[in-house]
Parts: C-alpha cells; structure tokens; sequence
C-alpha cells in the first residue's frame, strides 16, 4: 500500500486569503456606489449651493434666508409620495433616504417671472450631497415646480 501525503493547508491558507481580500474589495465598491449617488451633485457649502443655482439661471439671495434640519419620513402620506414623484421627474428619489437626517436651505429667487417677491428654492442636502430640490411660491394658494426654470 502506498500512501501520499499532500499539504493542503497552505495552499487553503492562501486561498482563503485570496477570498477575503476579493469580499473586501467588493464590499467597498458596493458602500462607494452607495454614498456616490450619480444624480445627487456635491454641494457642502453655500457658495456651492448658490453656484448651482445660478448655473440654473436663477438669480438669488446671497445665503439662505433659512436653514433647518430634517429627517425623510419613513412612512409617507400622498403629499409627500407626490413631492418625490416630482424629485424623479427631475433624476433623484428620496426613497433610498427614508428615515435619514438632511436639511434644508432656502433662498430667496429674486428673477422668477410674475412672483418677483415670493420665490423661494428649497435644496434638500444629506452629507454634502443633494437629494431633492425644488422652487415654491410662498404666498397663499402657491405652487411648487422643478429646480430648473420652466422652458429650460
């Protein structure tokens, strides 16, 4: 009878390492891919966010005439599930942000043609990057469209 003996456990040490380095580097492309939305533009400081908004065309206040913290709902109502139908339309989704805090900053639109007084944009920002945006009316019985101007 003869008997070979093979030494398995260096070549399965060398191959378990090999599998754990490949689940790490795909775990760090999924969480990259996660944190870097494509549709959602970085914008950290105000200037940045007023430097969007005038790429848009719209002329504004020189900051934000406000600024408050918020979190996505995690159950919404029919407002809220028709404010994100509009987030779509314009290439983000709030889904993926249920329950998260974001805040919101506001600033005055100062060349929106026949509201000259009462237009505000709203960009709803979570870690530096830009989930939702859009232009209100403020006054009684306003509106609410997309960020960009309408005919763009």
């Amino acid at each position: 009878m003869f008997v070979k003996t093979v030494k398995i456990k260096k070549l399965l040490k060398v191959l378990l390492t090999l599998l754990i380095i490949m689940a790490a580097v795909f775990a760090a492309v999924y969480a990259v891919n996660r944190l870097v939305k494509p549709g959602c533009p970085r914008l950290e400081t105000e200037e940045d966010m007023l430097e969007f908004l005038g790429n848009l065309g719209w002329e504004t206040s020189d900051c934000a005439i406000n600024v408050r913290d918020v979190t996505v709902p995690t159950d919404w109502n029919e407002v809220y599930t028709r404010y994100n139908d509009l987030q779509k339309q314009q290439g983000f989704d709030l889904s993926g942000y249920k329950g998260k805090p974001a805040t919101v900053y506001s600033f005055k639109i100062l060349n929106y043609d026949g509201h000259p007084d009462n237009m505000v944009a709203n960009l709803l920002i979570c870690k530096g990057r830009l989930i939702a945006a859009d232009i209100s009316c403020t006054e009684l019985g306003g509106f609410m469209q997309g960020i960009a101007p309408q005919g763009a």
